[in-house]
Order: C-alpha cells, then sequence, then structure tokens
C-alpha cells in the first residue's frame, strides 16, 4: 500500500506536512531536514525539486529554488542524496515541482527511480489533469506514484468533483490564488471557500497550502480539511543563523504545542 494511503488511515486530523526545497540552504543538506522533520513528528513531507522559472511561488521560494541550482542540485543529484533516506524515515515524501526537469530526466525513469528509493507522490502543479489521464497516468500508476492535484478558490464544484474522482491521495487545496507566501490568517472569502468544498463530501482527504506560517494558521486550517501544508515559513526558518536542527526542531514544536 502507498505510504499517503496509510497515513489517511491511520490519521484522519491535524496531518501536517511541510516543504522544502532540495538543495538549501546547502547542497548536502537534504536528508539532514527529512530525518529531523521526521524524529520531530512530521506526518509528510515535500521535497521541491528546484527550478529556473518557479511562476507559481512567492518570493521566499523562488529564492531557495535559485540557491539550490546555484549549489548544484538537480534532479539526479537529488535522486542520489535520497537513495538511502528510507533505512531511516518511514512517513509519506512526495517530490514537487514543475513538470519541465521530469521531462528532461525521462517520465517513466523519473517514475521507477521514484519507486526504486520510496518516494511515494508528485505534486506537479503545471501539469494539467487531461494531460496526465491521457499521457503519463497509466506510467505513474505502474510504478505506485501518485500524482497529487492543486485546487484553488476558483475551482468550481464540479472540477473538484472530477479532481476527487481521478485522484489517489489527497487533494492540495490551494488557500489563495496567488503565489505562494507567508499570511497572518485567512480572510473571509478563503473561509468560505473552504466550508463549500467541506460541504461537498469528497472522497478524498484535503490538505490546505499557501499562506500557513503559523500554529494559529495551521489550526484554522485544520478546522476545514484533514491537515495543512506548510512552505515558505519553514523555507525562511532553515535560512536562520544558529544551527540546522535546533532551528528545525524549534519551528516544528512551535506548530505543534497545544
Amino acid at each position: 500500500m502507498n505510504r499517503i494511503d496509510t497515513l489517511f488511515q491511520q490519521k484522519n486530523n491535524n496531518i501536517l506536512s511541510i516543504y522544502f526545497t532540495a538543495g538549501h540552504p546547502t547542497l548536502d543538506s537534504t536528508s539532514t531536514i527529512i530525518n529531523t522533520l521526521a524524529s520531530e513528528g512530521v506526518d509528510m513531507i515535500e521535497i521541491g525539486i528546484p527550478f529556473s522559472d518557479p511562476v507559481a511561488d512567492g518570493p521566499v521560494i523562488q529564492k531557495s529554488s535559485h540557491t539550490a541550482l546555484e549549489n548544484g542540485m538537480s534532479v539526479r543529484t537529488l535522486f542520489n542524496q535520497l537513495k538511502d533516506i528510507r533505512k531511516t524515515v518511514d512517513i509519506p515524501l512526495l517530490l514537487m515541482g514543475y513538470f519541465n526537469p521530469v521531462m528532461q530526466f525521462g517520465v517513466e525513469k523519473f517514475c521507477s527511480t521514484c519507486s526504486e528509493i520510496g518516494i511515494d507522490g508528485t505534486i506537479l502543479p503545471d501539469l494539467p489533469l487531461d494531460i496526465y489521464l491521457s499521457d503519463y497516468k497509466s506510467i505513474f500508476d505502474k510504478y505506485n506514484l501518485y500524482n497529487i492535484f492543486l485546487a484553488t478558490p476558483q475551482t468550481s464544484d464540479k472540477r473538484y468533483k472530477q479532481l476527487d474522482v481521478e485522484s489517489k491521495g489527497f487533494l492540495y487545496m490551494v488557500a489563495a490564488s496567488s503565489t505562494t507566501g507567508i499570511r497572518q490568517d485567512f480572510e473571509d472569502y478563503q473561509v468560505a471557500y473552504f466550508k463549500r468544498v467541506e460541504n461537498l463530501s469528497l472522497r478524498s482527504p484535503r490538505l490546505i497550502g499557501f499562506g500557513i506560517s503559523s500554529q494559529k494558521t495551521y489550526l484554522h486550517a485544520c478546522k476545514y480539511a484533514n491537515g495543512a501544508i506548510i512552505g515558505s515559513a519553514f523555507v525562511t526558518i532553515l535560512e536562520q543563523q544558529g544551527d540546522l536542527k535546533k532551528n528545525i526542531q524549534d519551528f516544528i514544536r512551535s506548530i505543534r504545542r497545544i
């Protein structure tokens, strides 16, 4: 069974997923970040594949992507760094990025390598659902690799129901129709959007991302979905001075404290 399914079978709420860009802040920090997050009880990790033109990302993640590329990160390097990760980490791991690097690597080769090293899914925001279904779904299915789809406040009920039927793993609810970034709380239209989707009674679990940056926004998002995804706020923490592991531990504990 895919580890994403196992997670949602064992835990139905307050799921915490963390995003970071591989190769940032340093080229060799990837495994340290993953292992530290797992040891702190994070439920799932999204490992960003840096790309030269990250149009859907805000300035924090854009900067981290630029730094990672300058540090020498690539898909091949990332796979080499992750080849032994399942010796120490058993939570779901996903690769998130743009489709261009996947195509350059070779879609089937990418999926087979993910399967070999224990990657459970991908998030490829610029791969449309219809193209995925017609051209790539059979390859992803062959390697039991889940491709997670994003939906926004502008996504219609009909489209949400289609995504629900076609999805495996979970639906990624984008909290705002903008790039990633840090926000203090949700606006009224966002809460109305969360409630609208909640009332659709979808089959798939849902995680809310974009703008989750604190315990307040994390818990608020968890009221309307199975959990939340933190990206920009965590990437910012990785750039702080001091011990990397301690900075990660302090941040996760600040989110999870009751």
